[in-house]
C-alpha cells in the first residue's frame, strides 16, 4: 500500500491512537479480510480478528464472539468500513490487555495507568495527593496562581488541565526548561487552536522528558478524561521526585555499592531500583532483616516504614509504633513521625494499608529527597571526578531511550546499553519501523536466562540491519549483549536515521520510490526557507552558523508564519541567547507537532545527528498538512508574514498534533 495512510482516517481520535505504521499494517489486514467476505459485517470480526496478533494470541474466538455481540448488539449485521474496524480492533486489543495484565518489564505503576485506556477508575487518594503536590509547587506562578489552590475532593483539576497550561507548567517544574514559557499560550480564554496547540506542546514535551503517552491524545485533555490525565499527571510528578536518584545528582549514593564494578551496576539502575536500594541500605543498619523489593505489599505493615524513618530521625521516633498491632494505627503514628521530620506527603494510613504503589513510591522518593542519611566522602568525590560527563549522563543515549520508549513496545527502558542487551526491544523498534522485516518464529521472547539466546536475538538485529543498509563494519550480535556503548548508540543513531527517512519517503508522493537522503532534507530546508524570502541557508547538518537558532526560527516561519513570534527572538549573538533561541525552536516544532528529543545544547553546540533529526522533524510534519493548508502557508510566506508576532496555529485537524507516537516518526 502507498501513499500517506491517515488520509483514509478522518476521525481525530482514531488517528491519535496509531502509528503510521500500525495504520498501513491493519489496514492490509482488513483489506484481505474484505477481499476475503466480499462484505465484511460486524459479526465477521470475531473469527477475522484471530489474525491480529494480539488479539488472536490472547483471546479465544468464543471469547471474542461473546464481547462484540455484548458492545454492538444491534449493528451485528452491519457492513464495516475502515474506522469501525479500528474502532473494534482497539475495544478488542483493551479486552485482550485487560485479561492478560501487562507484560511491561520494570515498568511502575506510574507508566501502566498512563499507557493503557482502560483504567477509567481514579484513585481518590491519588487525585489529592497529586493536587496538594501541584497546590505546592506551582502556587506562586503568575498564570496559575488565580486558580490555585485546587480543591483536592473536586474535579477543578480536571477542569484546570483542559486548556494545557497546567500540564506544561508542570513538565517544567519537573524538568526545568524543557518547555520555553513564551510558546505557552496563556490568554485567560483560548480558543480551540491555541488549546490544541497547548496540548500538543505538553505531549510532544513529556515524551521528551521520559513519559510514555502511547494512546493519549489532545482531544482526551479536552474532554477531561480523568483516568488518562491523571496517569500522565503521575508520570510527570514521578520524574521530578526521582531526578536527584544519580550519581551527578547525589554522589553519596556511593555508599551503597562497595567497590567499582558495583558503581557501574548502580548507574545502569533506573531510579526506583536504586530508590529501592537505598531504602534497603538503612534497613540494615536498622536490623531489619527482610529485603523490601517493592513499594506496595512489602510496606503494607509499616515495619519498613518505621524502621526506616527511625534510622533516619531518631529524634522524632516514637518507641512504642512497632508494637501497636492495628495497621491503620501503626500507618498513622509513622506519618506523625514523617510530619516531625518535615516529610509528610503523598500519603493517608490507608494508602500505606493497602499499599497503594503510586503513593508510596512517592512518598519515599519525598523522604530522600529531604532526608537521605548518606554522608559525602572524600573518596566518592575522587572517583566521580575521574569519570566523565558523557559517562555520568549522555545526551544521545537520552534521545534514543525516549525515542525508543515513545514507540510503545512492551517493555519501557530505562538504560539503552543495559536493556537492550537481550536484543527483544530492538527487534521489536526494528519491526515498528519496518512492519514484517523480524522473523518472529527465531525470535526469543523474555525472560531469557541462557544466553546463546540473546546472542541470537542480536544476530538477528545485526542482519536486519545489515538489510537496512545500515553501516556495521566490524558489529556483531554478541556487542549488542555485551553492551558495547559504542557501537550501540551507531547502530540506534542508523535506525532512528532510518525510520525518519521511511517516512518521508511515504509522505513525498513524487518520490516514486526514490530514497529520501540527507541532501533531500538539507535542499528541501533551504529551499523553504529561501521562498519565505530569507537569505539564510545551512551549508550541513554541522554548519557552524546554525548554532544562533535564526535558521531554524525561519524554517519553523516558513512551514507555519504564525508559528513564531520574532519580538521574543534574540540576535543569538550571546552564548545566553543562543540558548534561549534554541530553547525556543525546540518547543515550537512541539507545539506544531514535531516528536523531537534534542536538547538546546544540541543546536547551540550544532551536534550533527540531533540537528539532521530536528530538520527531517520539521519537514514531516509540514508533508503531513493537507495540500490546501500548505497552500495557505506558501500564499502568507509569499506575502512577507513570515515575521508575524502572532503565536497561534490555525492548524485545526488533531492529527497535526501527536498524541500518542508521532507516526514512529519521532525523532
Amino acid at each position: 500500500m502507498s501513499g500517506y495512510v491517515g488520509v483514509l482516517v478522518s476521525d481525530p481520535w482514531l488517528q491519535n491512537q496509531f502509528t503510521q505504521v500500525e495504520l498501513r499494517s491493519l489496514k492490509t489486514h482488513f483489506m484481505s479480510m474484505t477481499r476475503e467476505s466480499g462484505k465484511l459485517t460486524v459479526a465477521d470480526l470475531a473469527s477475522k480478528m484471530s489474525r491480529v496478533k494480539v488479539i488472536g494470541e490472547n483471546l479465544k474466538e468464543e471469547e471474542r464472539v461473546a464481547f462484540i455481540q455484548d458492545i454492538y448488539h444491534n449493528i451485528l449485521q452491519d457492513e464495516v468500513d475502515f474506522e469501525l474496524f479500528l474502532k473494534v480492533y482497539l475495544k478488542l486489543q483493551a479486552h485482550a490487555n485487560a485479561r492478560t495484565g501487562s507484560n511491561a518489564k520494570n515498568s511502575s505503576a506510574f507508566l501502566k495507568a498512563a499507557t493503557t485506556t482502560l483504567l477509567h477508575t481514579i484513585s481518590e487518594s491519588e487525585k489529592a495527593s497529586y493536587a496538594a503536590h501541584i497546590n505546592n509547587y506551582l502556587a506562586e506562578d503568575e498564570f496559575l496562581k488565580k486558580y490555585l489552590p485546587v480543591d483536592p475532593s473536586s474535579n477543578d483539576l480536571f477542569e484546570l488541565a483542559k486548556d494545557g497550561v497546567l500540564l506544561c507548567k508542570l513538565i517544567n517544574v519537573a524538568v526545568p526548561g524543557t518547555i520555553d514559557e513564551r510558546a505557552i499560550n496563556t490568554k485567560r480564554v483560548l480558543n480551540p487552536w491555541e488549546r490544541n496547540e497547548n496540548h500538543t506542546l505538553c505531549l510532544n514535551s513529556a515524551k521528551a522528558i521520559g513519559c510514555t503517552v502511547v494512546n493519549i491524545g489532545t482531544q482526551d485533555f479536552i474532554e477531561g478524561r480523568r483516568h488518562l490525565v491523571l496517569g500522565l499527571i503521575s508520570q510527570i510528578i514521578k520524574i521530578q521526585l526521582l531526578a536527584d536518584l544519580n550519581l551527578k545528582k547525589t554522589p553519596q549514593l556511593l555508599q551503597l555499592v562497595d567497590d567499582s564494578k558495583d558503581v557501574e551496576e548502580l548507574m545502569s539502575l533506573p531510579p526506583e531500583k536504586i530508590l529501592l536500594r537505598w531504602m534497603n541500605f538503612h534497613l540494615k543498619k536498622a536490623g531489619y532483616k527482610k529485603i523490601v523489593t517493592n513499594f506496595s505489599s512489602d510496606i503494607k505493615d509499616g515495619e519498613a516504614y518505621a524502621n526506616l524513618l527511625n534510622v533516619l530521625a531518631p529524634e522524632h521516633s516514637n518507641p512504642s509504633t512497632l508494637n501497636v498491632k492495628n495497621l491503620l494505627e501503626r500507618a498513622r503514628l509513622i506519618l506523625e513521625h514523617a510530619d516531625r521530620m518535615g516529610c509528610r506527603r503523598y500519603l493517608t494510613p490507608k494508602d500505606i494499608v493497602e499499599g497503594s504503589p503510586n503513593l508510596n513510591l512517592a512518598f519515599v522518593a519525598h523522604i530522600f529527597q529531604h532526608r537521605n542519611g548518606l554522608q559525602t566522602q572524600t573518596k566518592q568525590i575522587s572517583f566521580l571526578e575521574t569519570l566523565s560527563d558523557d559517562t555520568l549522563i549522555s545526551r544521545e543515549e537520552r534521545a534514543f531511550r525516549f525515542w525508543i520508549n515513545s514507540l510503545g513496545n512492551s517493555t519501557y527502558i530505562d538504560n539503552v546499553f543495559e536493556d537492550l542487551r537481550n536484543g527483544w526491544v530492538l527487534l521489536e523498534t526494528l519491526d515498528k519501523v519496518s512492519p514484517g522485516i523480524v522473523n518472529w518464529k527465531i525470535a526469543n521472547k523474555p525472560p531469557i536466562k541462557l544466553p546463546f539466546r540473546k546472542v541470537e536475538n542480536c544476530n538477528q538485529v545485526v542482519k536486519i540491519g545489515k538489510q537496512l543498509k545500515f553501516s556495521l563494519v566490524n558489529i556483531a550480535g554478541n556487542d549488542i549483549v555485551q553492551g558495547n556503548k559504542k557501537l550501540i548508540l551507531a547502530y540506534l543513531w542508523q535506525l532512528m536515521r532510518c525510520n525518519i527517512l521511511q517516512l518521508l519517503k511515504i509522505l513525498r508522493n513524487h518520490s516514486h520510490g526514490k530514497e529520501i537522503t540527507d541532501a533531500d532534507i538539507l535542499e528541501w530546508a533551504n529551499n523553504k526557507v529561501r521562498t519565505s524570502g530569507s537569505q539564510s541557508r545551512m551549508f550541513s547538518f554541522k554548519d557552524k552558523s546554525l548554532s544562533d537558532g535564526i535558521f531554524f526560527l525561519e524554517l519553523l516561519s516558513a512551514v507555519q508564519p504564525r508559528s513564531v513570534n520574532w519580538s521574543l527572538v534574540t540576535k543569538g549573538e550571546t552564548d545566553e541567547e543562543k540558548k534561549m533561541n534554541a530553547t525556543y525552536i525546540i518547543s515550537i516544532a512541539r507545539k506544531l507537532g514535531c516528536s523531537i528529543f534534542l536538547l538546546p545544547e544540541d543546536i547551540t553546540e550544532v551536534n550533527q545527528k540531533m540537528i539532521l533529526t530536528l530538520t527531517a522533524s520539521i519537514m514531516y510534519w509540514f508533508m503531513k498538512q493537507p495540500v490546501e493548508e500548505k497552500a495557505s502557508v506558501s500564499s502568507d510566506s509569499e506575502n512577507g508574514s513570515s515575521h508575524s508576532e502572532t503565536i497561534s496555529n490555525s492548524t485545526s485537524d488533531d492529527s497535526a498534533s501527536d498524541s500518542s507516537i508521532e507516526e514512529t516518526g519521532n525523532v
